[in-house]
């Protein structure tokens, strides 16, 4: 019997419902750790202040690139600027890594029957965490280096990937090998794969034009508010890929 997009969307919608609870507090707890920890690291005031004042200095950047803008900023300016820039990759890099392992577990614990909750599936994620998070740093270094070229490489490669964190979170399998049979199986089933992907994307940025506009909340409020909800568009990603592989692998 096919495999069809609307049997997995039923039953990744099931699934949600079922799970609401844990997935939210899942979900809020991961941005809490990803605000903490880029608020850990980021630079202080002063040095903020020092990157604020490129915005006055650099008055005539319309029409440029980033790297233009970058290579008009003092070198103190774009040192701040790759600090910031660091400690934001890093604390979403461990927030979504938290999110895809803890998620998969939550999965895989529900579908064994075992009693579950947010703070179980994340400690019981642990001894996957090391691996999960080598793939993901991996995935994010290509799927960046991609989009910087020519837009369509990271595309292609971000479509590749899909499956491979449900695959490492499942199978007792290298970081190369997951990543090597995510995309054999990605492309194989690309018309299962890449409209689940599409509506991800489009409901981040919906998430993200809603909040911008919701000016009473504090920024870094604002900013955990965002980030839960993206951490739930993403865990209903991973149970649509998650409910893919189980199938596929039949």
């Amino acid at each position: 019997m096919p495999i069809t997009a609307s049997t997995l969307y039923r039953d990744s919608f099931n699934f949600m419902r079922n799970q609401l609870t844990s997935i939210l507090l899942l979900a809020l707890l991961t941005a809490f750790i990803t605000v903490l920890l880029n608020q850990a690291f980021v630079p202080d005031a002063d040095q903020l202040n020092i990157l604020a004042n490129a915005e006055s200095d650099l008055t005539s950047t319309a029409g440029m690139g980033l790297q233009e803008i970058i290579q008009q900023m003092t070198p103190e300016q774009q040192m701040v600027l790759l600090k910031v820039s660091a400690a934001a990759t890093f604390s979403a890099l461990v927030g979504n890594v938290l999110l895809a392992g803890g998620m998969l577990t939550l999965i895989r614990l529900v579908s064994e029957r075992q009693p579950t909750s947010a703070l179980r599936s994340i400690g019981a994620s642990a001894p996957i965490l090391p691996r999960m998070l080598v793939l993901m740093f991996i995935c994010t270094l290509l799927i960046q280096l991609g989009l910087m070229l020519f837009v369509l490489p990271g595309v292609l490669i971000a479509i590749a990937v899909a499956l491979a964190p449900v695959i490492t979170a499942t199978e007792r399998v290298g970081v190369m090998g997951a990543l090597r049979l995510s995309a054999r199986l990605a492309y194989a089933n690309i018309r299962l794969v890449v409209p689940a992907m599409m509506l991800w994307l489009a409901a981040k940025l919906l998430l993200l034009f809603l909040v911008s506009h919701l000016t009473a909340l504090t920024p870094t409020v604002a900013t955990v508010v965002l980030t839960a909800l993206s951490n739930v568009v993403s865990a209903m990603l991973l149970i649509y890929l998650f409910r893919l592989y189980m199938l596929l692998r039949k």
